[in-house]
């Protein structure tokens, strides 16, 4: 099996299957069948109703290149959904894991969430997922402190579970102190595992639209947590209660931080020429906007994600013209070259074999 997933790997297989690579071609045989790219099969779905959402823990396996992740981390996960790829990132809620174990991820179905939606309401077990390696360096660090504090709001609690039962599984010793906001005891998750944890693990729940608390203060940390200063800290959740918490802590080093933020895309300014979809024939006056917003204009339907150059589903070749990326600013001059059309906007002329 290793010959086999070097072989599967060598630069000669990679020309060969270019430009979408070998495992494009093993997973129409078997979606688990890839050597480079990571995919997951659900193997449990846990369903339940908080607040009148549904929300769902799924259990993945994922294929044989997954390198594991840190407690804390998150993953890119894509579904295929109406003919097209949607990829969303979502925290491994499940504690530190190595190559061969299951993770977990627990999420509410978003209204306006069409990868949580899919996944919390119609996905089933023995579906396969696409799956990124995990990112992020919302991390534990090593040693461990001997106290330590979470702050968390809404969804933030994820990453912050995987910690805490990172933790549990070491035998760790020391203090943790865990704050956490949701809307309403019918919104908390993970309820039942709060209510149990050990002695050493201070649980601290408000719930301020219930009335079981104010939101997040200053004076209420330091009343919960004398000295909260000189004790290393994690928070993650909504925008707003993260930039409070960054105020409280007035950039002292000890404070990580996780929040994602939407990513807007803005078309290039002073784009001219015209852009071309050498496959399909079709042909337009190039906007100044991504090249995948522009084949749609035109009525094409080419395979994308996450929309934000993170997952490489929509990578095409381009075969003249400059590009720029409107994420990172950077210009692509070379013909022939692979880019990720949801994040290139020609700047002239251009050419793409789509």
């Amino acid at each position: 099996m290793n010959l086999a997933q070097t072989l599967l790997r060598s630069p000669v297989v990679g020309a060969l299957t270019s430009p979408h690579g070998v495992d494009r071609y093993l997973e129409l045989v078997n979606p688990m069948w890839v050597v480079n790219d990571v995919r997951a099969r659900i193997v449990d779905i846990k369903r339940e109703t908080r607040a009148g959402e549904p929300v769902a823990t799924i259990t993945l396996e994922p294929s044989a290149a997954w390198r594991g992740h840190e407690a804390g981390q998150y993953v890119q996960v894509g579904v295929e959904v109406d003919g097209a790829r949607r990829t969303r990132a979502f925290s491994v809620s499940s504690p530190e894991s190595k190559p061969g174990d299951l993770i977990t991820l627990t999420m509410r179905a978003n209204p306006d969430g069409i990868v949580s939606k899919h996944l919390v309401t119609r996905a089933q077990v023995g579906d396969v997922v696409n799956l990124s390696q995990a990112e992020g360096v919302f991390t534990l660090p090593n040693p461990l402190p001997n106290q330590l504090l979470f702050i968390s709001g809404g969804s933030g609690i994820t990453p912050v579970m995987s910690m805490l039962r990172t933790l549990l599984r070491r035998g760790y010793g020391g203090t943790v102190t865990f704050l956490h906001y949701a809307q309403s005891p019918d919104h908390q998750i993970y309820a039942d595992e709060l209510a149990e944890l050990p002695p050493n693990v201070h649980v601290h729940l408000v719930y301020p639209e219930a009335g079981s608390g104010a939101f997040y203060c200053t004076d209420e940390l330091a009343r919960i947590l004398p000295g909260y200063a000189d004790v290393d800290a994690w928070a993650c959740g909504p925008a707003g209660l993260i930039e409070l918490v960054q105020e409280t802590f007035d950039e002292n080093p000890r404070l990580r931080v996780e929040y994602f933020k939407t990513s807007t895309l803005r078309p290039v300014d002073g784009a001219e020429g015209r852009t071309r979809f050498d496959r399909s024939g079709e042909e337009g006056e190039n906007s100044g906007a991504t090249l995948l917003e522009q084949a749609e204009a035109l009525g094409l339907r080419p395979e994308y994600g996450c929309r934000m150059g993170i997952c490489f589903s929509c990578t095409s070749v381009k075969k003249e013209g400059v590009v720029r990326n409107v994420v990172t600013g950077v210009e692509s001059d070379q013909p022939d070259e692979e880019i990720q059309i949801c994040v290139s906007a020609p700047l002239g002329d251009c050419v793409v074999d789509l």
